[in-house]
């Protein structure tokens, strides 16, 4: 069965990478939550994709110029007038010890790149004792194998835009055990390929029906999607075939 994901939370119907988006993809039925990390000026892990705080949030300027407790005062909840501030890591692992999900944490370093950001983040995988529920992914690859190197129990998968010539070889010699490509960078002997080499395949990010019904017509391991509710909804009516 194919896992579904929820891309920064439930994104499609909540603002994302915010505490609201996450819990409200818990009680859509998501399998796992994909979520996005920086460092703050004083060394603080948060929950934000862009590297500056101006599209998602009241503020403007990068996430590394801001103290924690100053962009805490920002609002990163604009799609209501519910105010809510930018998550804390600590936060979103305080609240998975209390449920199943499985968390896909992006590091967002490849503009920036955030010193000691993997050794904070697997200290706390550990405190939490997470270490069978997370996923670090990034587009900087460099990142994804000092992870590796750091705590090789923590599952690594590489973030890709474009098509790579047998991508599973290349994830297999970075000892990664997934693999998340763009979804319209790949053609489906090539997920098939991967899962038959025992790699996970989760692309993002995909939000139409005849890419889901795809994605689920192979049985991929896990797809990364802004809207759960549509791909559970699709991916009902697989499971009801005979």
């Amino acid at each position: 069965m194919t896992q579904i994901f929820a891309h920064r939370g439930y994104s499609a119907s909540f603002a994302e990478n915010t505490l609201t988006a996450f819990f409200e993809a818990e009680k859509a039925g998501a399998d796992g939550l994909e979520l996005d990390v920086q460092l703050t000026k004083d060394g603080e892990i948060v929950v934000i994709h862009d590297e500056k705080v101006d599209r998602t949030t009241d503020g403007n300027g990068f996430v590394k110029d801001y103290l924690y407790k100053d962009l805490r005062k920002l609002n990163a909840n604009k799609k209501s007038n519910k105010k809510e501030p930018i998550p804390a890591l600590t936060e979103v692992f305080e609240w998975l010890t209390s449920n199943k999900l499985i968390c896909n944490i992006e590091l967002k370093n490849g503009l920036f790149p955030y010193k000691g950001l993997e050794e904070k983040i697997i200290e706390l995988i550990h405190k939490y004792q997470l270490v069978d529920r997370i996923i670090i992914s990034s587009f900087n690859h460099y990142s994804i194998v000092y992870s590796y190197r750091l705590a090789p129990e923590i599952e690594t998968a590489p973030l890709f835009y474009e098509g790579i010539y047998m991508p599973w070889i290349y994830t297999q010699s970075i000892r990664a055990k997934g693999m998340h490509p763009r979804y319209s960078a790949i053609i489906d002997e090539i997920i098939i390929k991967a899962m038959e080499n025992g790699i996970a395949v989760r692309p993002y990010t995909v939000n139409k029906e005849e890419d889901l019904r795809r994605l689920f017509n192979i049985n991929c391991t896990a797809l990364i999607t802004d809207d759960p509710v549509k791909a559970l909804n699709i991916r009902n009516q697989y499971e009801k075939r005979p």
